[in-house]
């Protein structure tokens, strides 16, 4: 039986980010090449971020689900250059992390202000909508994300930063 590229595609996205089960690696973007020569397979990846623990479970993940599908060898290589950057996310694991109750990255940063040059960006709440939120914490529940609170409905929420 071949196994086409398509296919190996369609395998990864079921593999998901481990610290956001909401989102498949392809909705992250993390994945940057695939090739296929017979019975090997060879995956790309790159993660969001230097030494995100996430990426070891990651690879692991892909070669079961390669190795299942019918591959005898699975590489997986990381990445470094270009740097991960949250426009490879999909608008899709936007929404999906939106609807998780994690604010989705902004396209472009919002707001800027001139206070010790750092940047505050307008976060929406993945709650209520409002934009009438803080940063809590440079530092959410992992190191991608920023910990939020919305001022209207006071739900506290994490924010994947922008990349």
């Amino acid at each position: 039986m071949v196994i086409s590229t398509q296919q190996v595609w369609e395998a990864l996205a079921h593999v998901t980010d481990p610290e956001i089960p909401v989102l498949s690696i392809i909705d992250l973007g993390i994945v940057r090449n695939v090739t296929v020569n017979g019975k090997e397979a060879v995956v790309t990846i790159t993660p969001t971020y230097t030494g995100c623990p996430a990426m070891d479970v990651i690879g692991a993940t892909i070669k079961m689900e390669l190795l299942a599908l019918g591959f005898d060898t699975v590489t997986v290589n990381q990445v470094l250059s270009p740097a991960w950057t949250t426009d490879w996310m999909s608008e899709e694991g936007k929404a999906k992390l939106k609807a998780y109750g994690i604010a989705p990255p902004n396209h472009k940063q919002q707001v800027c202000s001139l206070e010790l040059f750092t940047p505050h960006e307008a976060v929406q709440c993945p709650h209520c909508n409002a934009y009438h939120t803080h940063r809590i914490s440079e530092f959410g529940s992992t190191a991608c994300k920023a910990l939020y609170q919305c001022d209207e409905c006071k739900e506290v929420f994490d924010y994947f930063k922008c990349y």
